[in-house]
């Protein structure tokens, strides 16, 4: 029953500008949910739900999750456009990038939060990453050609 209020509260965030946990609440009541604002807070708390400002002045919730893949997005994107070429030393990743585009695209890796990489070390166009593996260094290789492909 939990994990149906909880996926039906993000459809229903998704489809309506809900400003409330009342307003939220009488939705649910509507799809045949009955709940107690006590609730509703805690399924707030649990879907990492936010407000965000919408251009009429008022705020709408929105879960962080979908912020994230935003994100995700906008880092792939970054990648994408300063990424170069690569070429593997063991567990040790080089990537060329677009002069002056090491840091960001570094930066962007990071971000990413990929488990392969333990860290970067950027230069201007030069990107040094430590793999965990020789065999990790090549499934991102993969990754990042697919990545570029996009």
């Amino acid at each position: 029953m939990k994990a149906n209020r909880q996926a039906k509260i993000l459809e229903l965030i998704k489809k309506y500008e809900i400003e409330t946990q009342e307003e939220l609440s009488d939705y649910l009541e509507k799809e045949g949910f009955l709940v107690t604002q006590a609730t509703v807070s805690r399924d707030i708390r649990k879907l990492k739900l936010t407000k965000m400002a919408m251009g009429n002045g008022k705020q709408k919730y929105v879960a962080l999750l979908e912020a994230d893949e935003d994100l995700s997005e906008k880092y792939a994107r970054v990648f994408r456009e300063g990424f170069v070429s690569m070429d593997m030393a063991q567990n040790i990743l080089v990537i060329k990038t677009v002069a002056g585009m090491a840091m960001a695209v570094a930066a962007a890796l990071d971000a990413l939060q990929l488990p392969e990489i333990v860290g970067c070390i950027a230069g201007d166009d030069t990107i040094m990453c430590a793999i965990r593996s020789v065999e990790d260094t090549l499934s991102l290789m993969k990754y990042f050609e697919e990545m570029v492909k996009e």
